[in-house]
């Protein structure tokens, strides 16, 4: 990030640097695709692990 935005701009301040951080964060966890999880957004890939888990037996 570096103080500019993608496109080139420079910030405008405190919230707009929040904005963009959170945007960010979002776009990473819910939306790119990774190789290694089958190119699947983390946050899918999480969702599916979690359902496995609940539907697998535990030992004792």
């Amino acid at each position: 990030m570096h103080g500019r935005r993608p496109c080139g701009d420079a910030w405008k301040g405190i919230d707009q640097v929040e904005r963009g951080i959170f945007q960010w964060v979002t776009w990473y966890n819910e939306e790119r695709l990774r190789s290694a999880l089958d190119y699947m957004p983390p946050v899918e890939y999480e969702s599916g692990f979690r359902q496995s888990q609940e539907h697998t037996p535990q030992a004792a």
